[in-house]
């Protein structure tokens, strides 16, 4: 069974200039059920991560300033969001979320997260809407816990997974996998173990083209036993933020190649949202619907 972390209050309400965003969290688990591709079964409430779990990832003075609502001007400027403890409580959550949805992976074969993907929090910092980040924490419960001991990252975000990589930069154990627009935030890119950076504007073909070149035989040649998915629709054309020019049909088949490839492989695979700021929130909706139409069809 597909199974998916959701709770209400991922759709946590911000000032004006910041709720467009948060919609796609109420409005993606109603397309799904309303069009039949999952039932109430399929979704679960996450629970909060505990504080030794943040821990484990994210530096404890970090951690400490963000939990108690001691971070600087200039530290909040940089992570996007105004600072409150009902935003704080929300990341918790949803990373609370990736964990136990990487354990549903293990069980089924994929499960998804609503929220998540958030790959711009480093061990000491966040920044672009990420105070902590989802796949590095259930990345490493993963391996402290013995239930995976090669794990491969694919972040398919327009931006690159800045966070992800500073955090794992000396993980033999976790290989990550950037796909990015090469001129898109953040100015300064951190080295992913892979990272392929695209130009503006590249369309379907070549942007699948270069994915079929490099996913494959990092696959088989990392050959890890587990894989995170960030899948931001942030590379669609009609991206506020984006700067790439897919197609919704060419962002579904780039998220068919991944989970067909994992399914292939039998490779178990949890899938964060990650970012996606089109102009018309149907858009956003459509492209990511199209990850779990195709994780029922592939997997189950």
């Amino acid at each position: 069974m597909l199974k998916i972390a959701w709770a209400p209050e991922y759709a946590h309400p911000l000032p004006e200039n910041h709720r467009f965003p948060m919609l796609k969290y109420e409005l993606l688990p109603q397309q799904l059920l309303y069009e039949g591709t999952v039932t109430q079964e399929n979704f679960f409430q996450p629970s909060p991560l505990s504080e030794s779990r943040i821990e484990r990832v994210h530096e404890r003075g970090y951690w400490q300033k963000l939990r108690n609502l001691e971070l600087t001007p200039s530290e909040i400027r940089k992570t996007g969001f105004p600072l409150s403890k009902e935003l704080v409580d929300r990341e918790v959550l949803i990373m609370g979320g990736t964990v136990q949805a990487a354990e549903f992976a293990l069980e089924f074969g994929v499960a998804m997260n609503i929220a998540g993907g958030t790959h711009h929090a480093f061990t000491d910092r966040g920044e672009g809407f990420c105070l902590l980040n989802d796949n590095a924490l259930a990345a490493q419960y993963l391996l402290d816990e013995g239930k995976a001991q090669r794990i491969l990252i694919v972040d398919l975000d327009v931006h690159q997974g800045n966070g992800t990589a500073q955090i794992f930069a000396q993980e033999p154990r976790v290989f990550t996998f950037s796909m990015h627009g090469g001129n898109n935030y953040p100015l300064h890119k951190e080295t992913s173990d892979l990272d392929v950076p695209l130009p503006d504007g590249i369309t379907d073909a070549a942007y699948l083209q270069l994915l079929s070149e490099h996913l494959p035989g990092l696959l088989d040649r990392f050959q890890p036993d587990f894989v995170f998915f960030q899948s931001g629709v942030d590379v669609l054309s009609s991206d506020k933020l984006g700067k790439l020019g897919l197609t919704i049909a060419g962002c579904k088949e780039r998220d068919r190649l991944v989970l067909e490839a994992c399914h292939r492989r039998g490779i178990p695979v949890c899938a964060s949202m990650g970012g996606g700021y089109s102009t018309r929130i149907a858009d956003i909706v459509e492209a990511h619907a199209n990850t779990y139409r195709l994780a029922q069809q592939i997997f189950f």
